[in-house]
């Protein structure tokens, strides 16, 4: 058999594809190991596929093995996998390398697979660290002999002969001045760990393995406990504590996709934007953006997604939307669906005890996607104010750790008919306080409205269920709180809700500020409360939003002024003893009248966080001076 010994140069195109490689294609050197190696894992599994078919021999068990050179400046990859022959370095290789820059995009963006298991483009990569490459290929195949290919990334190579005992292939880098980062065996480690730590092959570092090697999700989700789900979580995702739940991941059509997705416990803060679920294609790490794959609102999600049929760019670095994609991310959003579904029916319990770390996840979702929005419908709680039921075949309320949550459709099952379309919430424990009291009090069951996205999500539920009309506690009293006696007038016709509405306006001189009068029948009713009409303070609520601010207490408001109270009664008898000293001043009882009038307002403003932090000290130094004036009085 005559020597190889071949030199050749392209001469059609001068523009290959190594400028391509280094500038455009792929957007961090330190892909060059992952392609590498998934080379290497695609060459051992061809061989053993041949093996079984008789066409070649079946060699040892696969193996990836790196080696570092210090002196030399190299770093070796090598496989003992098919290998290649004389004739297959050729096609492989120079007919990638050497074609134009045109027809390469050209060919690979409309590939199917996009490169994934192709030999030829992932072996360029290398030419971004190294400024020569050598590749040692000897084929599995019988009677062949060992071949050396070696290129300088210009459009000149040299093939020849070459010593090679066993089937497989070296790819040997003469690393770059500025690239000698790579012959540093923490950062080849780092980079295994990376991008090539769930390959069923060994990946060997100076003799040692340092990959896992075992993908759970890979696995049937029977043959995996609750310990492994949650050794997966804490290997991913380190010092995040224990997940709260996971969704095991597996289809076989109309594409190949498996993974496990795990719900993390609340932590204060989730990307929206980009995610933590890590993206593999045949067990190599890819990307850990998905945001093409999955739904928005599944984003801050964690875990793994493993499919070889997400089309991704010729780098592996992005992801092509199209038809299948969005497929997928429909798949794994009614999957998600089907969990929190099993989990509600078989553990109500539990299922309410993770629903405020579940919460954003459903409601945010509900909103965005009209299908799973159907898949949820009958999975999203809310607290409130009813007792639990022990019922175990239709718990609803549903209690846990001390608190009561119910569906939607079951807070509806107990209105009274002719309340049935009003749907009364509250969202802050404190703040509406004497509003949540005045309403349960009266049996009234309320719901406990607790993330920020809920100002958006009772909007969107009243656009679905147009019948419904959702009512904040401190939005309006209804008939049932109001105990009105009939008044007399005096001998200037008012009479005391007039005199009462006429001194606390004409004290406060705000004609934003609504005044009301009204005798409460509760007994636990304060003196003076604000009320925020719906519609107002959604506006007030929207524009906060909008700006990036908190909502405050909206300029336009009502003063609801319980002429039941004894606060208010002594109001009444102070403005009534009150005598004139002259033709415009106050006498001192209309003053204290006055003083008073504001106090309750301030009141009413501090309950429901109405008091501007520069506001609290003039209010402590105006209730000091009222006090020691009541005090004067009564000694």
């Amino acid at each position: 058999m005559p020597v190889l010994d071949e030199q050749g140069q392209i001469q059609i195109h001068t523009e290959n594809i190594f400028p391509i490689i280094k500038k455009a294609v792929y957007s961090g050197h330190e892909v060059f190991l992952r392609e590498l190696v998934s080379n290497g894992v695609d060459a051992i599994s061809k061989r053993r596929m041949a093996a079984m078919a008789g066409d070649c021999s079946e060699g040892e068990e696969g193996a990836i093995s790196i080696r570092i050179d210090r002196e030399a400046k190299t770093l070796t990859i090598s496989d003992n996998g098919i290998g290649m022959t004389a004739d297959e370095v050729k096609r492989y290789i120079n007919q990638v390398a050497f074609s134009s820059a045109e027809d390469f995009l050209e060919k690979y963006k409309q590939e199917d697979d996009a490169i994934i298991g192709h030999f030829g483009l992932g072996f360029y990569s290398s030419f971004m660290v190294a400024e020569r490459v050598e590749l040692i290929s000897r084929s599995a195949k019988q009677d062949t002999e060992a071949v050396r290919w070696s290129c300088d990334g210009s459009p000149n190579f040299n093939l020849s002969g070459a010593e090679r005992e066993q089937p497989g292939t070296d790819v040997i880098l003469h690393l770059m001045e500025e690239e000698l980062e790579y012959i540093e065996p923490t950062r080849i480690r780092t980079l295994i760990n990376t991008y090539c730590d769930f390959m069923a092959v060994p990946v060997q570092l100076e003799g040692e393995t340092v990959n896992k090697r075992e993908a759970p999700w890979r696995k049937s989700a029977r043959d995996l406990s609750d310990k492994d789900y949650i050794d997966l979580y804490h290997y991913l995702y380190p010092f995040q504590g224990d997940p709260l739940l996971w969704v095991h991941l597996n289809t076989d059509y109309p594409y190949n996709l498996q993974g496990i997705l795990f719900f993390p416990k609340q932590s204060g803060r989730a990307d929206w934007e980009k995610g933590e679920i890590k993206l593999y294609c045949n067990q190599v790490f890819v990307s850990d953006s998905i945001k093409e794959v999955v739904p928005r609102y599944l984003l801050p999600l964690r875990g793994v997604i493993d499919s070889p049929d997400i089309p991704l760019n010729v780098s592996r670095s992005a992801l092509q939307t199209d038809r299948r994609v969005r497929s997928i991310g429909n798949f794994v959003a009614k999957k998600v669906a089907d969990r929190l579904r099993n989990l509600k029916q078989d553990n109500p319990a539990s299922y309410a005890e993770a629903w405020d770390a579940l919460a954003p996840f459903v409601k945010i979702g509900a909103m965005e996607d009209e299908k799973f929005a159907d898949q949820v419908a009958e999975l999203i709680l809310f607290g409130t104010t009813a007792e639990p039921r022990e019922d175990k075949d239709s718990p609803d309320p549903i209690g846990t750790a001390g608190k009561a949550y119910t569906t939607l459709e079951g807070y509806r099952s107990r209105l009274s008919s002719e309340n049935s379309s009003r749907i009364l919430y509250s969202t802050d424990d404190v703040a509406q306080a004497n509003a949540l009291n005045l309403w349960t009090s009266q049996g009234s069951e309320v719901l406990k409205l607790e993330t920020v996205i809920d100002t958006q999500f009772i909007s969107w539920l009243e656009h679905r269920h147009e019948e419904l009309k959702f009512q904040r506690v401190d939005a309006e009293l209804d008939d049932s709180f109001k105990d009105e006696p009939t008044e007399l007038a005096d001998q200037d016709g008012e009479t005391q809700s007039e005199t009462l509405r006429t001194l606390v306006k004409t004290a406060l001189s705000n004609d934003k500020v609504t005044i009301q009068v009204q005798s409460l029948k509760a007994d636990n009713a304060p003196p003076a409360m604000i009320l925020l009409p719906e519609q107002m303070r959604r506006l007030n609520d929207m524009g906060a939003l909008m700006e990036q601010r908190l909502p405050g207490l909206p300029d336009h408001h009502v003063l609801l002024i319980n002429r039941r109270h004894p606060l208010v009664e002594g109001l009444l008898k102070l403005k009534s003893g009150a005598v004139l000293v002259g033709t415009s001043a106050a006498s001192p009882s209309e003053q204290l009248a006055m003083d008073l009038s504001r106090h309750l307002y301030d009141m009413a403003r501090l309950g429901v966080g109405g008091l501007e932090p520069n506001e609290l000290a003039g209010f402590q130094t105006r209730s000091a001076e009222l006090m020691g004036e009541l005090m004067k009085r009564s000694l």
